[in-house]
């Protein structure tokens, strides 16, 4: 069912996969390495030999990211061959079928989730994105592997050298029953270097030594180091093709809203920018005031957004807006790492350029800094002062990645040519 000399490995995750037999094993490193096909396979191999008591868990930051980041590719053929047909899975079910075992799937987006562990008895476990999860979590999980020769299997993309699943685990791994394997980009060699070359655009600064170089360091200093007053700021603009709108809600603090456009130079823009600040006007507005005053000024430029996105903690003002007949109205995408990630890849490829009216932006952007206090508990987030404006232009470049992302692979075809 399973012959490992014709499955596409490299020699460093064969190897993984045989010294895969401690307590707790894991795999760590940059994307697309390789490391979630080696600790898959270590995994199923120990299903296939485990014994008849105790559960068998898959853990995730959501029921959606086990089912694309571990069953989708277990049930890949041309990655597992025959195993493949062996996994059962219907989507949105919390369990699973893997060699005739049933196998639990257990979401884990928050400190709550340790809850579904009390009680259990486990003997096998496979974490996915391991960084991802709460730490309390992940202490009750391997409280919970308490069958004799209980394993916990484990993936993650590095994070700050402080996260606890550094500190407390991997730097820890000569005082406890644990194995960790280092993968870095080169040790897959099955990735054309017109894809490796695609990521490498994709990730910038900290995202780039962390996913393409597999390194754990800290984000410190200027979020959008790359940033570049004369090369960034742009006082003529071209004509668009469509156009975003990104809101951060603010009553006591500033209300933004940034005006996206995608160029059909292939380039997006800060276009324009309203802005309210209650402390420096000593006004403070209501919800129906926001509402009227935001469609004012885009009815002034004669622009209809395709998509607004608004911060999602403001219900009320989205409420407001619908109310009064806001086309295209969405929740913003509000994973900060990510979104600054995505606005720093434009960035630095010169794809997102700000007009010289944004003046709320470009104040805010050069003094965008990583919070210290957070770095020391091994967490990223940017410091919530003076980010309003910088949060709205997050809101509506993250939100629309998917419409923009292969400006950044055009921009080296570009160059290439």
């Amino acid at each position: 069912m399973l012959d490992l000399d014709r499955l596409p490995l490299s020699r460093k995750q064969l190897r993984s996969v045989g010294q895969a037999t401690r307590r707790i094993n894991l795999w760590h490193g940059s994307v697309r390495s390789g490391k979630t096909i080696a600790s898959l396979l270590a995994f199923v191999i120990a299903v296939a030999g485990a014994g008849p008591s105790g559960l068998i868990i898959i853990c995730g930051r959501s029921l959606q990211t086990i089912e694309r980041n571990c069953l989708e590719p277990l049930q890949d053929a041309s990655l597992f061959g025959p195993l493949a047909r062996h996994v059962v899975h219907t989507r949105g079910a919390t369990t699973a079928t893997i060699l005739g075992r049933t196998v639990h799937l257990i979401g884990a987006a928050d400190a709550r989730a340790e809850g579904r562990l009390r009680g259990l008895t486990a003997q096998l476990a496979y974490c996915d994105e391991a960084t991802l999860l709460p730490e309390g979590f992940w202490t009750q999980l391997l409280a919970r592997l308490s069958v004799p020769g209980a394993r916990l299997y484990a993936t993650t993309n590095p994070d700050s050298p402080r996260h606890w699943l550094k500190t407390g685990y991997i730097d820890r791994a000569g005082e406890l029953n644990l194995k960790s394997w280092h993968f870095k980009l080169s040790d897959n060699p099955s990735l054309s270097p017109q894809y490796v070359a695609d990521l490498a655009a994709e990730y910038v600064g900290l995202w780039r030594r962390r996913m393409i170089d597999g390194a754990w360091v800290v984000a410190e200093g200027a979020i959008y180091d790359m940033w570049d007053e004369g090369r960034h700021v742009v006082a003529d603009l071209p004509d668009f093709r469509r156009y975003f709108l990104g809101c951060d809600y603010g009553t006591t603090n500033p209300f933004s809203a940034i005006l996206l456009g995608e160029g059909t130079d292939d380039r997006l823009y800060a276009v324009a920018e309203w802005r309210h600040d209650s402390r420096a006007t000593h006004r403070s507005m209501t919800d129906a005031q926001y509402s009227a005053a935001v469609r004012t000024w885009l009815a002034g430029l004669d622009i209809t957004p395709e998509w607004t996105f608004v911060d999602p903690s403001a219900a009320s003002f989205s409420t407001q807006l619908w109310q009064d007949g806001h086309p295209g109205l969405a929740r913003a995408s509000n994973e900060v790492a990510d979104g600054i990630r995505s606005v720093s890849s434009l960035l630095a490829a010169g794809r997102l350029l700000v007009h010289e009216s944004c003046e709320g932006l470009l104040a805010e952007l050069p003094g965008y800094s990583w919070d210290p206090k957070a770095t020391e508990r091994g967490e990223d987030a940017p410091l919530k002062v003076d980010d309003h404006s910088a949060d709205a232009l997050r809101y509506a470049v993250h939100s629309t990645a998917h419409e923009w992302r292969h400006l950044l692979t055009a921009k080296k075809e570009a160059a290439a040519a």
